[in-house]
């Protein structure tokens, strides 16, 4: 049940470390991000391999006694020993249960005449280690290369690592260096065996062996274990044997070694990029700030001078069809006030507002821009907040030539013409011709009552004439009353379609700025959020 358990954390651990290298390309140092793909993959190949076998390497500087304690743990002289300059060139492996460890071998990258099986009547005795797979490791101070970085290669990728140190260079600095405090973590599948110990009066050998517990804890090794051993006598072979099996027969130290190397890892993100309040920073861009872009742009672009300049021409424009005519006439006789604003044409005055003034206030649009991106990163690691503001500023060069395209194609029909106009304007000359027709029978009725022919006698009818001058006094009040009337309505109209032209681009200046500005921006934001998630998951 444990090891389940502790499959099952692994697995979601990977696939945290899965999502963070999907979103790290370009924000996490690339030497680390190489680090966690090598240790995804790695991971991936060991638990596709045998779960059965537990890889142990030996591993050791030149004259360590390595080979000879590999030798004496398999029972057989399996791996040469040096005489003159001891120096293991080539990794052994020693297996204990052959069946299922082939193509963990082919992984390990040993070679076939370098393979060995216990599986034979030798093996007995040793039945607590089946499923071992033991290797012998090259020197890794060997002053060639290529068995140096081969060691360096198994080291990391055996599941459980013995250090064989020899009493003269237990403290050697190049192996706690390059190793020891590499794997301060990796207490559970680390062992250290101080060999030759047939060298050491047993005096010597507890001083060495407590010197070597308090310098592997300041490296960080919090449990070290340490085994005194001998190749020579056998001393000690027992009980490194002991611990190996003990790991064998648990089946974990492949897990554990994983869930080490993971934990490392997790480690080196969380100092490169500290989880911190990262995750208080949003995800998305919330409504309030997507107003204050589209209120910043639509200031940047002009949108209340283009709105106010509609609502001019529109007041002045129905003039010419709901005002009373007979100012409207005499009106002719002076300049007109259209021509004087140079608002002949509302289109092109729109198209010259928004065309003229983008290229000045561009500047404002970028600080519109900047405005929303600083709002959002703050509280960022500086590499994730350089790339909200690049992905804010992403297409902020055809912001501005996008903003005047689109703005442009909202530009009022100023040939539409409501239909209460029209009414009104039939109405108005309606009342023109009663007072016409008024005015022609005073004259009438005033200059020629007996002249007229008996079908227009009433045209002359001198007591009907008051009546007639009551009714032209009323067409001429009703005729001021309805314009009145009338050029409050247009007023309330020619508010309404300013603000049904504000609106109309107040929508599709926050439809382009959606597209240019805050999808590049939550795109962003979305993969740092993720990020942070993942390396907070890692952790659990």
């Amino acid at each position: 049940m444990t090891t389940m358990t502790t499959r099952q954390g692994l697995a979601s651990r990977l696939s945290a470390l899965t999502k963070v290298v999907e979103v790290g390309p370009g924000r996490l140092d690339k030497k680390l991000l190489d680090d966690a793909t090598a240790l995804l993959r790695q991971a991936g190949d060991r638990l596709k391999l045998s779960s059965e076998h537990t890889v142990v390497a030996l591993a050791g500087g030149t004259g360590s006694g390595k080979s000879s304690l590999f030798n004496s743990i398999s029972g057989l002289e399996l791996s040469p020993t040096g005489v003159r300059r001891p120096t293991t060139a080539r990794t052994h492996a020693c297996v204990w249960g052959l069946e299922g460890a082939g193509p963990l071998l082919d992984w390990l990258q040993i070679q076939w005449r370098h393979r060995f099986s216990r599986a034979s009547a030798l093996d007995r005795g040793d039945s607590q280690l089946h499923g071992l797979i033991l290797l012998d490791l090259p020197d890794h101070d060997s002053i060639r290369a290529l068995t140096d970085t081969e060691a360096d290669r198994l080291i990391g990728l055996a599941d459980l690592v013995v250090w064989v140190l020899d009493p003269q260079k237990y403290a050697d600095a190049s192996t706690h260096r390059r190793y020891v405090t590499e794997l301060a973590g990796h207490d559970a599948v680390t062992v250290f065996a101080l060999n030759q110990a047939d060298r050491l009066t047993a005096e010597e050998l507890a001083e060495l062996v407590i010197d070597l517990n308090d310098l592997l804890r300041r490296e960080g090794v919090e449990h070290p274990s340490v085994v005194p051993t001998s190749a020579v006598t056998g001393r000690g072979v027992e009980s490194l044997k002991s611990v190996i099996s003990t790991a064998v027969a648990r089946r974990r130290a492949a897990i554990q070694k994983l869930d080490a190397d993971l934990h490392r890892l997790e480690q080196r993100l969380t100092q490169s990029m500290p989880l911190g309040e990262a995750l208080s920073v949003p995800s998305s861009v919330d409504e309030a700030r997507r107003m204050g872009l589209t209120d910043a742009l639509c200031d940047a672009v002009g949108v209340p001078a283009v709105g106010e300049a509609m609502e001019h021409v529109y007041a002045e424009r129905s003039s010419r069809w709901v005002g009373w005519p007979y100012p409207r006439w005499f009106a002719k006789f002076r300049p007109d006030p259209l021509k004087s604003l140079r608002l002949q044409d509302v289109g092109e005055e729109i198209r010259g507002i928004t065309a003229g003034s983008v290229s000045a206030q561009s500047a404002e649009v970028s600080n519109a821009v900047q405005a929303l991106a600083d709002g959002l990163s703050m509280g960022m690691h500086p590499v994730w907040s350089t790339a909200v503001h690049q992905a804010a500023r992403s297409r902020s060069k055809q912001l501005p030539q996008a903003l005047t395209e689109d703005l442009t194609e909202v530009a009022p029909q100023l040939d539409r013409v409501p239909g209460w106009w029209r009414l009104l304007k039939v109405w108005q000359y309606l009342l023109v011709a009663a007072f016409v027709a008024g005015l022609v029978w005073l004259v009438v009725g005033l200059t020629m009552p007996d002249q007229l022919p008996p079908a227009l006698e009433l045209l002359g009818d001198s007591a009907a004439l008051p009546w007639v001058g009551l009714m032209m006094a009323s067409v001429l009040g009703l005729g001021a009353l309805s314009g009145i009337a009338s050029r409050n309505f247009v007023e309330l109209g020619a508010s309404r379609e300013r603000e049904r032209l504000e609106r109309e681009m107040r929508r599709r200046v926050g439809a382009v700025s959606t597209t240019m500005v805050v999808e590049p921006v939550e795109r962003e934001l979305g993969r740092h959020h993720a990020f942070y998630t993942a390396l907070r998951d890692m952790s659990t």
